[in-house]
């Protein structure tokens, strides 16, 4: 009952407590933490963070007690969430890297993508949108693989918001309408006041103030209607916004002073003294001095003044150091994790940013793919090396925008040779047909290029395709890369290397994966090198 009453948050609160009680009389470690955990969630609506997160925390130290994996991945989960919510973006993010390692491990697809979705989303906030982009579009792909409505309703919604970040309006438009009817069906109206007012303001872009002022008023209702003080805030914000863009001042102000009313209510002293976790220890004993100093007021004001000019100089000089040392930090990881990001999976290198190592899993399905140029040995004896690079990165670059569409995880490049793999890290039950289209699409790049004249030399191309069981991580100290080991692969290089100049090449387990989508030609049976008699299918082209 909890769970599901979204309209009456008071309501919703009362079941919560309810189960909490009675779960701590019965002793049941089960419902108190979805107790906790419910109760958190109806906090974090109502825009008490504090009292959310004291909630989530207890959650999680029932799950971790009982060793409840998924629990813990929620509540972590949750917990970034309320961060994300206290504009704590360090805490946010590390504890939704938590839950992603725990969830990856458990096979939970839609928890999986939620939290992933809700990490994109807290890059967003900071406007770091190409790493939002990223969490988002793996979050999309696994939503729309398990058809689950409401998370295709809200990774929608949230790359509309970014597009609209980015000026691109008219994409932004498409996947906020595409949202808000899937997110009404099911009457979650927290994330619809949102996207309600970057609808409001893509139509103030095109000069629109009258439908961008609907859009914000309709938000403003449904968040006053049940009872959402953060999204009350927001739009009131952007009601004065437009009102004073309008030239109505007085409508302006008054709805600039409810935002203020909102605002504090939900970012009170109290929450941002219990979040604000990163206040140095400077600060604390700031406060010390601070009370000490006032206790002796009476007795020397002289000594209380010079001493509280000298804390202040010393305070200008201190966050002014701090605030140099911060930018350049920040400026320079931001540039390691984008570095990092372009080198690994996220997961991954989230995992291997918390652990400092990464842990090998295995994945039962995944779909490899290997090219390979024809005669590029030879052709390599007469190009001058410059202008061999050039080549290879005129179709390499194709290829990376060709699997980051269809989301293919790049594994690596070996010379004229390119590895990569569907269905890791992250599950993808579409793994096999997503490979075949990549396979497809760079096939047309390939032939499509063969007879061009543009100072780039052209090759034909061999290609292999195999299904099979992986193992997947990384290994060594220097230089990481991510790599995926078995039997698998090297049955889908022998299929890459069975195969002929401008054809794709499959094993009998691709095949059986993608039959009723693509026709095949069968090949028969093929003696291959150590690994004896194997049966192949060429993909027929369009």
């Amino acid at each position: 009952m909890s769970f599901n009453e979204v309209r009456d948050l008071k309501q919703g609160l009362y079941y919560a407590e309810e189960l909490i009680s009675l779960a701590q009389k019965t002793n049941n470690t089960k419902y108190l933490r979805v107790g906790y955990f419910l109760k958190g969630t109806k906090k974090r609506m109502q825009g008490n963070l504090d009292e959310a997160l004291d909630a989530y925390f207890k959650s999680a130290e029932v799950a971790g007690k009982t060793h409840n994996l998924i629990g813990e991945g929620d509540a972590y989960g949750a917990i970034g969430d309320v961060y994300s919510s206290a504009n704590n973006h360090a805490n946010a993010i590390n504890y939704y890297a938590k839950a992603i390692v725990i969830l990856k491990k458990l096979n939970e697809p839609k928890r999986l993508a939620s939290v992933l979705s809700n990490a994109g989303d807290d890059y967003m906030k900071v406007k770091h949108f190409d790493s939002a982009l990223l969490y988002f579009g793996r979050a999309k792909i696994i939503f729309d693989s398990i058809n689950y409505a409401t998370g295709k309703g809200y990774i929608r919604g949230n790359l509309g918001m970014v597009y609209a970040f980015l000026g691109k309006d008219n994409l932004a438009e498409k996947y906020i309408n595409e949202a808000i009817p899937i997110l009404e069906e099911n009457e979650d109206y927290y994330p619809i006041c949102e996207y309600l007012i970057s609808m409001s303001d893509i139509y103030l872009k095109k000069g629109d103030e009258q439908t961008a002022l609907n859009f914000a008023l309709k938000s403003l209702q449904l968040a006053q209607q049940y009872g959402l003080k953060e999204q009350i805030s927001g739009a009131n914000l952007k009601l004065s916004e437009l009102y004073e863009m309008m030239g109505n001042i007085n409508q302006s102000f008054q709805y600039y002073k409810n935002y203020i009313t909102y605002r504090d209510s939900v970012n009170n002293i109290e929450s941002q003294q219990k979040m604000g976790d990163l206040r140095t220890d400077y600060e604390v004993s700031q406060k010390q001095v601070e009370v000490n100093m006032l206790s002796q007021q009476k007795k020397n004001q002289n000594k209380l003044l010079i001493a509280l000019g000298v804390i202040l100089g010393l305070t200008v000089v201190l966050l002014g150091t701090l605030y140099w040392y911060y930018k350049n930090i920040s400026r320079e990881k931001k540039r390691s994790e984008s570095l990092l990001l372009n080198i690994l999976p996220v997961e991954t290198a989230m995992e291997l940013k918390m652990n400092g190592k990464v842990e090998a899993v295995k994945f039962d399905q995944v779909t490899v793919l290997f090219t390979d140029f024809v005669e590029f040995s030879k052709f390599a004896e007469h190009i001058e090396p410059v202008q061999l690079v050039k080549s290879l990165d005129f179709y390499f670059k194709k290829f990376d925008e060709i699997t980051t569409k269809y989301g293919l995880e790049k594994i690596k490049t070996i010379g004229d040779s390119y590895m990569c793999a569907c269905g890791l890290p992250t599950l993808n039950p579409a793994h096999a047909r997503n490979v075949i289209n990549a396979a497809k699409e760079m096939m047309e790049v390939v032939e499509g290029n063969l007879d061009v004249e543009d100072g780039i030399n052209h090759f034909n191309i061999r290609m292999g395709i195999h299904t099979g069981p992986v193992v997947a991580g990384i290994v060594g100290i220097k230089k990481w890369q991510y790599d995926i080991w078995g039997d698998t692969v090297n049955i889908a290089s022998r299929m890459e290397s069975m195969s002929k100049p401008g054809r794709i090449n499959l094993s009998e387990t691709t095949r059986a994966q993608i039959k009723d989508e693509f026709e095949c030609e069968y090949r028969g049976e093929i003696e291959v090198k150590n690994r004896g008699v194997l049966k192949m299918y060429f993909l027929m082209q369009d």
